[in-house]
């Protein structure tokens, strides 16, 4: 399928590279502005890209994988560099301020290893070649991420039962990828193939992307969608309302630890007392194989989110002491099944890992 035939499928454009008669620049979705106001924000600087993955105009992680890509590719266009060990440099300096961003999301490391090794690939041919080399690369990762998710919403599909009520927390849709979705991209795929479902969102505090990202989308597409606060959670599957959870993922270790957005453990745990099914959704560049366990780097933000609704309203007394982890990890023993392009990894994870999506060489 050609590139332009699978971007021309999406209803929601979060990021796009656009060519003009003065260069190539970045678009992207400003989400923090959803469900108010649909603004388009571009840029010529990688920088600029970082400040957005940064303060969350872009969020979700392979959205900020492509995101990242996108940002090297600006880089490299616009560096001025006069050999290729110059261009090298550059590219190295503005992979480690993109690097920097947002420690959990492994999606974004993995985007800019590989534009970096086919930046080092092509510098024995000259400046020339590693731009072409940077930018095609970032665009094959635009587009196998659609690709990747619209594969992965057709095999999670298989789990969904017509007339089932699906649980979902905060956003793995198509404002947190390049246009599709994992979590939600399986709730697509099971409408498309005429199944009947209704949608469960949690709200998602502090910055409440389920009630303003996952509802807005959801709804847009017309699938049935109910919001809940993050603390109805267990009173709603203790009522029986709900028949599978399905959540997307940041990252995911060799042997099936979940880092997913803070209170997903919370959810897993009582799935789990409820002996109902908690799937998780991601492609196979979420896995991170180099490490096991919860030894996953789970980012700290701004206390203001907790102490504001969207930095807008005081809820608490202004210099109360605050945690604001903005991710958790559920472990594999709450998980029921990941759900990839590549197929769906059931227990023992270590194994299934290893078999499907490979190890660390």
């Amino acid at each position: 399928m050609k590139s332009s035939d699978v971007l021309e499928k999406l209803r929601i454009r979060p990021l796009e590279w656009v060519e003009t008669s003065e260069g190539p620049r970045f678009r992207w979705l400003d989400t923090r502005l959803i469900p108010w106001d649909e603004v388009y924000r571009e840029t010529t600087d990688y920088n600029r890209v970082a400040k957005a993955i940064k303060n969350m105009e872009i969020r979700g992680a392979p959205a900020i994988g492509v995101a990242a890509a996108y940002g090297l590719a600006l880089a490299a266009y616009y560096s001025n560099a006069h050999d290729a060990n110059e261009l090298l440099d550059t590219l190295e300096k503005a992979r480690q301020v993109l690097a920097a961003t947002r420690p959990t999301a492994y999606n974004l490391f993995w985007a800019l290893d590989r534009v970096m090794r086919r930046a080092r690939e092509a510098a024995a041919r000259g400046v020339d070649s590693i731009i072409n080399a940077v930018i095609d690369e970032a665009k094959s990762i635009h587009i196998e991420d659609v690709v990747t998710n619209m594969e992965l919403g057709k095999i999670g599909a298989k789990l969904i039962d017509d007339g089932d009520t699906i649980l979902t927390h905060c956003n793995a849709g198509a404002l947190a990828t390049a246009g599709y979705g994992t979590a939600e991209g399986i709730m697509r795929a099971a409408v498309e193939e005429g199944k009947r479902i209704r949608v469960i969102a949690t709200e998602t505090r502090p910055l409440l992307q389920g009630a303003r990202l996952t509802v807005w989308e959801l709804m847009k597409e017309g699938i049935d969608v109910h919001l809940i606060t993050d603390n109805m959670v267990g009173y709603i599957m203790y009522k029986g309302l709900v028949d599978k959870v399905v959540v997307g993922a940041d990252r995911i270790t060799a042997d099936g630890y979940v880092a997913n957005k803070i209170g997903t453990y919370m959810i897993a745990s009582v799935a789990h007392r409820h002996r109902i099914p908690f799937y998780v959704a991601a492609p196979a560049s979420t896995f991170d194989l180099g490490i096991e366990g919860d030894a996953i780097p789970i980012e700290e933000r701004s206390p203001e989110e907790v102490r504001t609704v969207l930095g807008k309203l005081l809820i608490t007394v202004p210099n109360v002491p605050v945690y604001n982890p903005a991710f958790d990890i559920t472990p594999p023993e709450l998980v029921t099944a990941i759900i990839t392009e590549k197929g769906i990894l059931t227990p023992p994870y270590t194994k299934s890992i290893k078999e499907v999506i490979g190890s660390k060489s």
